[in-house]
């Protein structure tokens, strides 16, 4: 139930234009996040999640858990971590949100009438910045006392997630004094917004008893000082161009990245001339991108300690594949994206680039059989079947390309969606026996799925 939950809402948050689809920056969370794992794999709870790291564009310092082991991240948070330490307590505490399963333990204690309020406010949270009118609506469509009885529970649930992100950040070598700077840091932040926002929104209080906690749990410690690496620099480079890629946003961009290149560490200054081959890119200026970032690499390439993140990280190979395609350059741009996929072959934001680019380049075959080994692998990734669905559709196999939708459709929550998928495909007049067969084996697999999914709404009803 628990993943059933995340995937629905997270179905609706893939689809908000502020949803950062974008390889590196997805990249970098994941690596991170996998990291803390891999040290507490307890973490994973008993049912062993597959958790997802994303990240939101929004300027307030926030981050989310949703049940089922999906984790977003603002923008203007990753923007205001200082350190990979920062940034690590934070997500160490949403992995403890969801490893002490806080959202199943309510369920269990409220009946299940509570479940789509639950939902409502989760989503209204997201909504809230942008339209405060929709997350009204959201919230006035759930229950009050729900809401009322979830936020009672949150302030024990802030100190379980508090508890386990400090001994998760511990245990993975960071330096957990990084918790309590940022976590005072939002605080004082968090005043900003006091006025604006309804009480109930606010998901993570930052109490003064929670503080002196976490202050108490640093007491004894031993202090470890942790050099960051150039991927968490990179990564808010890109962030901060992404935040905001309209003109003053970009102009607001470049100061930045100015000010970090005459006052920065060696890894704020590379990730800082990262950033300006970025914009100038975002504004359609696509020589001076390509000079700006052949410039830095090279520099990264001289030193001995920087030269490493050139294979570590898809940052660069990703911006020079993203700079030929605005070139009109599909061919280099597929060149460039095979031998970037080679040297990091399980980065996922470059095999989507890859194929992506294997169409532009008009290489449907090549992208056909790339797709279906990608997806052999990686069964659970929607965006691999949208993108067979749009190499099927440059080639006019129609029938081919509404089965892959509705496998896309599917993986993402949608049922019905996919079900009328697949009665597009059987009446196109191209499909083959082949394909029926796999049409009605979806079906009736789907249609028995989504049979059960009706029956657990009316038991919660």
């Amino acid at each position: 139930m628990e993943r059933k939950i995340g995937e629905q809402i997270m179905s609706s948050v893939r689809h908000d234009p502020d949803y950062l689809e974008d390889g590196p920056v997805t990249e970098y969370l994941t690596k991170l996040g996998n990291s803390l794992l891999d040290k507490r794999p307890d973490a994973r709870g008993e049912t062993s999640y597959e958790f997802e790291f994303f990240a939101v564009r929004d300027p307030v310092l926030n981050a989310f858990a949703f049940p089922g082991g999906f984790l977003g991240f603002h923008s203007g948070l990753i923007l205001a971590a200082q350190t990979e330490s920062e940034l690590a307590s934070v997500m160490g505490h949403e992995i403890g949100h969801v490893a002490q399963r806080h959202i199943a333990r309510m369920l269990g204690n409220q009946k299940q009438d509570f479940l789509i309020p639950i939902a409502a406010l989760i989503l209204a949270a997201l909504a809230a910045r942008s339209s405060p009118d929709a997350a009204m609506a959201m919230v006035m469509g759930g229950q009050g006392l729900a809401i009322q009885r979830q936020l009672s529970f949150n302030r024990d649930a802030e100190r379980e997630a508090d508890r386990m992100g400090f001994q998760i950040l511990r245990d993975g070598g960071y330096d957990t004094s990084g918790m309590l700077a940022f976590f005072g840091r939002m605080q004082h932040a968090s005043r900003n917004y006091t006025d604006t926002g309804m009480s109930y929104l606010r998901s993570h209080p930052l109490t003064s008893e929670r503080m002196a906690d976490i202050q108490g749990r640093l007491f004894g410690e031993r202090y470890r000082q942790r050099a960051d690496g150039l991927d968490f620099y990179l990564t808010q480079a890109r962030v901060r161009v992404l935040q905001d890629s309209k003109a003053q946003g970009l102009i607001d961009a470049t100061v930045a990245f100015d000010n970090q290149i005459k006052n920065g560490n060696e890894e704020s200054r590379l990730s800082a001339q990262y950033g300006l081959a970025f914009v100038a890119y975002k504004k359609n200026d696509f020589l001076k991108a390509e000079k700006l970032l052949n410039e830095v690499v090279a520099q990264i390439a001289q030193s001995p300690s920087q030269k490493k993140w050139l294979k570590e990280t898809s940052a660069f190979a990703s911006l020079a594949i993203d700079i030929e395609m605005g070139k009109k350059r599909p061919d280099l741009a597929v060149l460039k994206a095979k031998n970037a996929l080679r040297e990091l072959p399980l980065a996922r934001g470059l095999a989507h680039q890859y194929a992506e680019v294997l169409i532009e380049a008009k290489n449907y075959t090549e992208a056909e059989v790339f797709l279906r080994d990608q997806i052999a692998l990686y069964r659970r990734e929607a965006k691999l079947q949208h993108l067979l669905a749009k190499a099927y559709a440059a080639e006019g196999k129609q029938a081919l390309q509404h089965i892959a939708l509705a496998e896309a459709y599917a993986l993402e929550g949608a049922l019905p969606a996919a079900l009328a998928q697949l009665d597009i495909a059987r009446l196109d007049p191209d499909v083959k026996y082949y394909d029926l067969s796999v049409i009605d084996a979806r079906e009736r697999e789907w249609k028995e799925k989504r049979r059960e999914e009706m029956e657990d709404e009316k038991k919660g009803k």
